[in-house]
């Protein structure tokens, strides 16, 4: 592996992981980081993705230049109930499997890559116990706390497991600790680069109160109706304490603005309202003094890279609760307000007003969410993928 004609041939990465962002696009910023170091050194990269034919990353690799191949794969629906888990549906999809598995193992033979790389979901299963089958270094990395189904799975196939936290390492399998790197979870460069003075600018915010903090309120591209409900229960007295950014979803906007309507037009001054933030996000982020949000694991990674006071705000329905655990580990670290279980409008400003009114209180939280933090998280788990490599 470490010949001149191996140096000088392209590097050959499988990723496999997806069916959402965030799984998705931590593999994505893993393979630009992958990119740009080996460039650096007039090496190129040969990338295939290997995911699911209906999932987000049949869009994104494409999208972005990666090759795509599809294989199938099966999801497990959860319940507390272990009896309703053997439904006719995970049944049948589980028969799906072992057909994703010989799919994956002729692609991964076919390719012959330097490592696979896995960030989980549902078709990560198929292709991990590809590369075992086929003696490929495969890497498996979580970006949650708790360890996810898929890579849980996976674990024990792993040639390295990297993690976003150190508290997930007592929770993997004890065979695979020893081979655990907390690496945190790759946040992409543009998000670490805004500027605030660009976001008013961008948004037109001719309102802005620069002698006020500015809350960034977003439930993610969808947006969040629950949250956007909240936010409106409180917002003419939110707006007489800061100016607001508010990313409500595009389908959500009508309806918001029919809430916002009846607001004093200084206070309508300060409020912006969006369906969507698309390239001005790290900017807006930059802006924020304070964020209203869930609480993904791609959120946790950019608030807390960034070091940003935020009160969390989790979805109910994540996979296995994740969200909400993610939440009440930064809350328990006083490095976030957490707001569990059954939410109201007054619960909301109770958490938000000592943020506002108390700056030395908002930087406390801040600087303990920049401490658990990895701005270069994907420059490590790149480290990890040409080392297992080097050693194959």
């Amino acid at each position: 592996m470490n010949s001149a004609e191996d140096l000088e041939r392209p590097f050959r990465l499988i990723v496999t992981g997806g069916g959402t962002g965030g799984h998705t696009y931590p593999a994505l910023t893993a393979v630009r980081t992958l990119q740009a170091r080996l460039a650096a050194t007039g090496r190129t990269v040969d990338v295939l993705w290997v995911g699911a034919a209906d999932g987000l990353e049949a869009r994104v690799a494409p999208a972005e230049g990666v090759a795509f191949a599809a294989v199938a794969t099966g999801k497990v629906r959860r319940s507390s109930n272990p009896l309703k888990m053997i439904s006719p549906a995970n049944v049948a999809d589980m028969g799906r499997v072992p057909l994703g598995v010989a799919q994956a193992r002729s692609i991964v033979a076919d390719f012959r890559p330097d490592v696979v790389l896995s960030t989980g979901g549902y078709v990560a299963v198929p292709v991990g116990l590809a590369a075992k089958l086929c003696r490929r270094p495969l890497v498996v990395h979580e970006q949650t706390v708790r360890l996810g189904l898929a890579n849980r799975l996976l674990a024990r196939a792993a040639t390295r497991i990297a993690v976003s936290s150190e508290s997930t390492v007592p929770l993997l399998p004890e065979s695979a600790r020893a081979i655990a790197i907390v690496t945190g979870n790759p946040v992409r460069p543009e998000v670490l680069r805004g500027r605030p003075d660009r976001a008013v600018e961008a948004l037109g915010m001719a309102g802005f109160d620069g002698q006020r903090p500015t809350v960034y309120v977003t439930g993610g591209a969808q947006g969040s109706q629950q949250i956007n409900g909240l936010v409106a229960g409180i917002l003419p007295w939110l707006l007489s304490h800061a100016n607001v950014v508010h990313q409500c979803g595009p389908a959500n906007v009508a309806d918001m603005r029919r809430r916002a309507a009846e607001l004093p037009g200084d206070l309508a001054a300060r409020y912006l309202l969006t369906g969507y933030v698309g390239a001005e996000l790290p900017d807006v982020l930059a802006l924020a003094d304070v964020v209203i949000s869930r609480s993904g694991a791609g959120t946790i990674a950019e608030l807390t890279a960034l070091g940003k006071a935020a009160v969390l705000i989790p979805l109910a329905s994540s996979a296995g609760g994740e969200q909400a655990h993610n939440a009440r580990h930064l809350a328990e670290a006083g490095a976030a307000v957490a707001l569990l279980g059954e939410v109201s409008p007054e619960a909301l400003r109770e958490a938000v007003t000592p943020l506002l009114a108390y700056p030395t209180r908002r930087a406390a939280i801040a600087d303990l969410a920049r401490s658990h933090g990895r701005s270069d998280a994907a420059d490590r788990l790149v480290g990890i993928l040409l080392s297992v490599a080097a050693d194959r």
